[in-house]
């Protein structure tokens, strides 16, 4: 069987995909699957490289490059992935990757992939829209503000009086349509705020400011599609206030405690909520799910991360590991839980049209 393994993309987050993208090739069991790579360049093109067959020696064979593609690397159309007998792999973070634009395009031309769909997707990239739908099902989350970038642009003193009319100083800007770190500011006064909303305001037109707390940063990964598993509970050891992106994964200047110290009923609390959270979005194949804890043992929801970072220091895969799934086997697990999803959705269109 084929793994068509898609990675790059048009996000921010390009570089990390094509580090997540290596660790996948150097775990895939290539005795069951051959390896098809579909790089997405910044400016989006597709590029089809090389069918491999075994473990590559480096990094070097996801990098390639449309201007001198050669009979081995060639500029294709998205559609002309579609293969039987193939699986997609999307390895793609941030905006047109896992926010269901890839997932949409793959359910139209039919196509079987690895993680969440199209309507978990959008909406677990979406800070704002994962905070309104988890507050339905009471999951505790920090005190925040949706500030739409028109509203922004209408009344900057409104936004100010109600951000601080509703939150304390310091503050977290976010935009709402992206994942690790980028674009999020710190802010501990007015003036701040405003750089922070500028800032935010260039990778997205809506955003969320929130809370600061003083808090541990604890994560639960998830796998399964109607039968859930999660992790016990990991966290990331702050040494400074905030990670920013190339903390996180160019530096590699984060530390992990897996499992973490932390009271066994805190760490049902954070499992359960996890598992509700990712049961009411709609989650398929695989999550990362990310609180906040207070010194009082209060949790709060962070994020749910549909495609978690796959780099050798990602925090996913690491609780898999010693949860007792090693790297290789939940791929494995992946595949099967991205057929098994395609499958059922198409017995149930058979059973529909007859």
């Amino acid at each position: 069987m084929k793994i068509i393994l898609l990675y790059g993309g048009q996000s921010a987050e390009h570089d990390v995909s094509i580090l997540s993208a290596f660790s996948v090739l150097n775990a895939v069991y290539y005795n069951y699957y051959q390896v098809q790579l579909v790089y997405i360049t910044r400016d989006g093109q597709w590029i089809k490289g090389p069918l491999l067959k075994e473990k590559p020696e480096s990094e070097e064979v996801l990098h390639l490059h449309w201007q001198d593609a050669n009979d081995t690397d060639q500029v294709i159309q998205p559609c002309h992935i579609k293969e039987d007998d193939a699986i997609v792999l999307p390895i793609l973070h941030g905006p047109n990757g896992e926010d269901g634009t890839i997932q949409g395009f793959l359910e139209t031309i039919d196509m079987p992939y690895v993680g969440a769909g199209v309507m978990t997707s959008a909406s677990s990239m979406d800070k704002i829209m994962t905070k309104y739908i988890l507050h339905a099902v009471d999951i505790p989350q920090v005190p925040y503000v949706p500030v739409l970038k028109s509203q922004w642009k209408e009344n900057p003193k409104k936004i100010f009086e109600q951000c601080e009319g509703t939150l304390l100083y310091p503050m977290f800007v976010k935009p709402a349509n992206m994942g690790s770190s980028v674009g999020i500011t710190k802010a501990n006064d007015r003036k701040e705020l405003q750089e922070a909303l500028i800032e935010a305001y260039r990778y997205d037109s809506r955003v969320v400011i929130e809370q600061s707390i003083e808090a541990r940063e604890i994560e639960v990964a998830i796998l399964g599609n109607e039968d859930v598993r999660t992790t016990l509970p990991g966290e990331i050891v702050k040494e400074v206030a905030f990670y920013d992106y190339n903390s996180k994964y160019i530096d590699n200047n984060i530390k992990m405690q897996i499992p973490a110290q932390i009271p066994e009923e805190v760490q049902q609390k954070a499992r359960e909520y996890a598992t509700i959270a990712y049961t009411t979005l709609g989650g398929r194949g695989l999550s990362r799910c990310d609180f906040f804890l207070t010194n009082k043992n209060e949790l709060f929801l962070n994020e749910l991360n549909t495609m978690p970072g796959f780099t050798q220091f990602s925090m996913y895969p690491s609780l898999w590991e010693k949860t007792g799934l090693p790297y290789g086997d939940l791929i494995e697990e992946l595949i099967q839980l991205g057929l098994n999803q395609y499958n059922q959705k198409k017995k149930l269109r058979v059973d529909v049209s007859e």
